[in-house]
């Protein structure tokens, strides 16, 4: 028998699950520079299946790191969504089309659809690029976290012992354990995450009654909304049709509790079920269209829904879990993939300002009062659409059943959408001065609008100059230069941050700066001299821009206005993931000071 051997690792954080949580954490720190693992028992990547919807909030967040090129190359966009109900004649008929995506601030107004391993893949590759890669075939087998509470409030520390198990060794290898010594372990291994089960932390919930097959397939039909998101309700069940790339569809179908329950266990039996039962049953509540295989099943499953949420998301700030290691719902949300990869944007920038020695522990805090709150919001949602789109249609026969105009009601809110998640204020939202920016709302994403760059008028969607870079923007509105009285007021804002008390320069040097500032004038472009400004405002001819339209006159201009920013200006701090985390006036840079100094960490 091989003799056993242990050797012994050190990381900043390793990653456990290389799914949509995991990936993004790890592409998101990867980018940062710091040192990240990431380990998955599967031997392969995914091919096929999954989650396969990807929300306009996603879209502009997977652009922040240069990822939603490929992804918008690759996908299906949605536009469209189709409601279906029963017809007079016994079939369904179309009853509404709408917008799919009804937040009117969305930069990408549709959803658009992919596999998610086609969807991982865009991740791995860009880790790749920055050399990291998924280590597969690799399990924990434990984990220990230090009760010592200097080591546990100490950043620099390595608090976790991880124990790390290969699985494609042969018998006649030598069985290798790894212990691997980490500051931070992400738990990104799914609904039935080992790392939550290490510490005990319940899924608070219930399982519902509804039952659902799924099917991805390239369909002969003649169902006219078959490239569009179709909801429909019929006399027999339910079904969601959702189009896919290169022809493909995926379309859910609601089962009967006979035909899928296996009696012994009260369990749903994959095994009681094939895809195309699946798809008979499709076909019934699709009547009159047709709905025939055309080639083979591309991936199929079975699945009751279930609403949980974790009882909590991270264990002393040093062990978090995310995805859906922490929440559990139904795919009508069309959440499950973004919620998890947007747990993994919402932690990756605050581990990595922690382990940078930019941000106090405390920072960390903000993940489970954040993440958390969303996720109860969205089951609370899920719960309600599920129970709509699983419901027995309105019919006459069927007087207390779901009326298209709720239903319809109901699907057009901005939650699903991704564009209203909203943070509470904590150390990381100042809950302050909102109304000198009411546009920009303090714990919500900053909405896209265009400026012209000063220097030569070229035109700049502002989303795009807050990159997922880890680095706080300063938005200074300065509001009409030109104006004496506001030039003065500009600079004296200038005087006092430039003091050696200002966060300027408490928390950052010339060569290690945490800010980026990005200043916009409110004026003309073909009379404004951008070197008019002080030097502070304008480190580089191409971070000043002017509320002005383009040279066609076809876009931009009042972003002042849109933003809800007065003639007199304002300071907005815009934290690395996007949202809005501070505004102040621009005669109040204490403000931003006490902000700042409520988690960072003065430089040594």
């Amino acid at each position: 028998m091989p003799v056993p051997f242990v050797r012994h690792s050190e990381v900043d954080i390793l990653i456990i699950g290389a799914g949509p949580a995991g990936l993004m954490c790890a592409n998101a720190l990867a980018n940062a520079r710091v040192n990240v693992r990431i380990v998955d028992q599967r031997a392969s990547k995914l091919t096929t299946g999954q989650g396969d919807g990807i929300s306009p909030r996603t879209i502009e967040v997977l652009q922040s790191y240069g990822l939603a090129e490929r992804l918008l190359r690759e996908s299906c966009q949605v536009h469209l969504a189709a409601f279906y109900n029963p017809s007079s004649t016994g079939g369904i008929e179309l009853t509404n089309r709408t917008s799919n995506v009804t937040a009117p601030s969305a930069r990408y107004p549709f959803e658009v659809a992919l596999h998610q391993g086609a969807i991982e893949d865009i991740f791995l590759d860009s880790m790749t690029s920055l050399g990291v890669e998924v280590e597969r075939s690799t399990i924990p087998t434990s984990i220990e976290l230090s009760k010592d509470e200097n080591e546990l409030t100490d950043p620099t520390s390595y608090p976790v012992r991880v124990a790390l198990q290969r699985l494609d060794k042969s018998e006649d290898e030598p069985r290798e354990e790894e212990i691997v010594h980490a500051k931070f372990v992400v738990g990104g291994d799914g609904a039935h995450s080992w790392i939550r089960k290490q510490f005990d932390i319940t899924m608070d919930g219930e399982q519902s009654d509804f039952i659902w097959g799924v099917v991805d397939m390239v369909p002969d039909t003649d169902f006219p909304d078959v490239r569009n998101k179709s909801l429909i309700h019929s006399n027999h069940g339910s079904s969601l049709l959702i189009p896919r790339e290169n022809d493909h569809i995926r379309i859910y179908i609601q089962l009967e509790d006979k035909d899928v329950i296996n009696p012994v266990t009260g369990r749903v039996d994959k095994q009681k079920m094939s895809p195309e039962q699946i798809l008979a049953t499709a076909q019934k509540s699709l009547e009159p269209y047709k709905l025939i295989q055309k080639d083979e099943i591309l991936w199929w499953t079975i699945y009751s829904i279930g609403q949980r949420v974790a009882s909590k998301f991270s264990i002393k700030n040093r062990v978090f879990i995310a995805g859906d290691a922490c929440h559990t719902h139904s795919p009508k949300a069309g959440q499950g993939m973004n919620a998890s990869m947007n747990d993994g944007h919402n932690l990756a920038w605050k581990i990595a300002l922690v382990i940078r020695g930019w941000a106090d522990m405390s920072l960390l805090s903000t993940y489970e009062s954040e993440r958390r709150k969303f996720a109860l919001d969205l089951i609370a949602f899920d719960k309600m659409w599920s129970t709509l789109f699983s419901g027995k249609p309105l019919t006459e026969q069927n007087s207390d059943g779901v009326s298209p105009e709720h239903f319809l009601e109901t699907f057009q809110t901005d939650f699903t959408s991704g564009i209203g998640i909203h943070y509470h204020p904590s150390v990381a939202v100042n809950d302050r001065n909102q109304e000198l920016a009411s546009g920009l709302v303090l714990g919500k994403r900053v909405p896209p609008h265009k400026f012209m760059r000063a220097a030569d008028a070229c035109p700049f969607e502002l989303q795009d100059l807050l990159p997922s870079d880890f680095l706080f923007k300063l938005l200074i509105f300065t509001g009409e230069f030109s104006d004496p009285l506001q030039q003065a007021r500009v600079e004296s804002m200038v005087m006092d941050m430039q003091k050696p008390g200002s966060f300027l320069n408490r928390y950052a040097t010339p060569s290690n700066s945490r800010f980026d500032i990005i200043t916009i004038i409110k004026g003309q472009k073909e009379r404004f001299d951008f070197l008019r400004l002080p030097t502070l405002l304008r480190s580089h001819w191409s971070k000043v821009f002017i509320d002005d339209t383009d040279a066609t006159g076809s876009f931009g201009g009042e972003g002042y206005s849109y933003y809800g920013v007065g003639s007199e200006g304002a300071l907005v701090a815009v934290r690395p993931d996007g949202y809005v985390g501070a505004i102040t006036p621009l005669d109040h840079v204490g403000g931003l000071n006490a902000y700042f100094a409520a988690f960072m960490k003065i430089l040594a």
